[in-house]
């Protein structure tokens, strides 16, 4: 997916997967699936480069319900797969399909300049906050500012050539491929990222501990 400039011969790239389906425990009786989402871009709209993060289907449909209110109406926003009384979480089929549309959802709004200006949204991508703190710090009631938030999400994923390749690879989308300069910028980030990762784990750690006592 590309992002046209005002510069003809420069492109922003933003490339984004939902990957990796995973069954998470509430207790012994109730459990769900959340889904990785990464993102890898040279966009001036987002701070941070190289991130990924893992969502599950009812924070996909908060944000879409935000986005559809932030926006004022202006347009309305591109459909989320639909919610099946009958969804399993061992159907296979069932899991790649709300998958893949929850994917072709993401590439759509990342489409809209307007929306990409939306602290609700980079920090649905790019922070692991839950919806109560993403709500309280777009609200500016954190001690922490969006860009700290997002900032202090770590990249343990991305650690090693083999670990973007192996990203590009799972995409079943060619219109996705980030393309030879972007691979060298995933690279470089990766390689940033490794080496803050311990920085990147703390700073996390403070951000949790001070929205619990907001």
């Amino acid at each position: 997916m590309r992002e046209e400039t005002d510069n003809p011969t420069s492109q922003q790239v933003v490339s984004v997967w939902v990957r990796d389906p995973r069954i998470q425990k509430n207790d012994f009786w109730h459990a769900f699936i959340d889904y990785e989402i990464c993102l890898h871009t040279d966009s001036v709209c987002f701070t941070k480069k190289v991130s990924a993060v893992r969502r599950r289907y009812s924070e996909f449909v908060w944000l879409r319900q935000k986005l559809q209110a932030n926006s004022q109406l202006m347009f309305q926003l591109p459909e989320l797969p639909g919610k099946n009384p009958f969804f399993s979480l061992n159907n296979a089929r069932q899991i790649s399909e709300r998958m893949t549309g929850l994917q072709d959802f993401l590439k759509q709004i990342l489409q809209n300049p307007l929306l990409l200006s939306d602290s609700c949204l980079h920090l649905f991508l790019q922070s692991k906050l839950s919806v109560s703190k993403i709500k309280a710090c777009a609200a500016g009631r954190t001690r922490f500012s969006v860009a700290q938030a997002v900032q202090g999400c770590g990249l343990r994923r991305f650690h090693s050539e083999d670990d973007l390749q192996k990203i590009r690879c799972d995409s079943d989308s060619d219109s996705s491929d980030p393309g030879p300069q972007m691979k060298d910028l995933e690279i470089k980030k990766a390689a940033s990222a490794a080496s803050l990762d311990f920085m990147g784990s703390r700073q996390e750690e403070s951000l949790s501990s001070s929205s619990d006592s907001t």
